[in-house]
């Protein structure tokens, strides 16, 4: 399965932005749903954008004028603007192989269920 290394993270004040990018270790060739979450301590996951194999997106509603995702061949990105002190979180990359490279709405922004994650990529916004 693929192997996820996040970097990126760090302090921002409000207003600033901030690129989280994610190395995709692959073991094989199988086809992945990529997406990246964020979960602050005491309160559920939530999805924030999601890319499947033909590279088409989508994004949970309340984040999607600020947020961005794309990728390389062996990256993931997520470039962030107009950061506000609720985007304060631990944001994770994570990828789904189960849909065969597809991903579902439900699954992935509503409530974010994705079996493979990376270690996680601390941004704290101050106001």
């Amino acid at each position: 399965q693929v192997q996820l290394v996040e970097s990126g993270g760090g302090s921002v004040q409000a207003g600033g932005s901030l690129t989280l990018s994610c190395v995709l270790i692959r073991a094989t060739s199988r086809r992945a749903c990529l997406g990246w979450f964020r979960q602050v301590p005491g309160k559920e996951l939530e999805g924030i954008a999601a890319m499947d194999s033909d590279g088409s997106t989508s994004y949970a509603d309340s984040l999607k004028a600020r947020f961005t995702i794309s990728s390389t061949k062996n990256t993931l990105y997520l470039q962030m603007n107009g950061l506000k002190p609720e985007d304060t979180a631990m944001y994770y990359c994570a990828a789904d192989e189960a849909l065969l490279g597809s991903c579902s709405y439900p699954r992935h922004i509503r409530s974010p269920n994705f079996p493979i994650r990376g270690q996680g990529t601390q941004v704290t916004v101050s106001s």
